[in-house]
């Protein structure tokens, strides 16, 4: 190396790496979810979609690894279909959203979906990868 030369060395700073398996995509839908033990569904949303999981909006606060129900609403055309499956609360958050109306963002990954409805996800990505 010269005199006056800098060495360049590789940097991290500012770089977000993405460690997630599936891109996500920032879409609302309707949900509705159940805590397995109980019988009674309750009403949600859901966000930041991939093929491994989501966020849900929810009025209650979820045990991390807990197992629940849900059923996400979309609709395709004039017509309005379901993907169903089961999830667990991840691990890595959980929080509650500042304001009046109370509600908690949980992400969850899915443990449980048929392959028609992991097809019916897969199809729903993929045309929000075309937008």
């Amino acid at each position: 190396m010269k005199k006056g030369e800098r060495e360049l060395r590789p940097s991290l700073r500012g770089t977000n790496f993405e460690r997630r398996k599936y891109p996500r995509f920032s879409f609302v839908l309707p949900v509705e979810y159940w805590q397995i033990d109980k019988s009674r569904s309750r009403p949600g949303q859901a966000s930041n979609i991939s093929e491994g999981g989501l966020l849900l909006r929810l009025s209650e606060p979820l045990e991390i690894g807990q197992v629940v129900g849900l059923t996400l609403f979309i609709t395709s055309g004039p017509d309005l279909d379901a993907i169903e499956a089961l999830a667990q609360v991840e691990v890595v958050w959980q929080d509650t959203l500042a304001g009046k109306d109370g509600a908690y963002r949980v992400g969850v990954k899915f443990v449980d979906i048929s392959p028609e409805d992991l097809d019916k996800l897969r199809r729903l990505l993929n045309t929000l990868t075309d937008l």
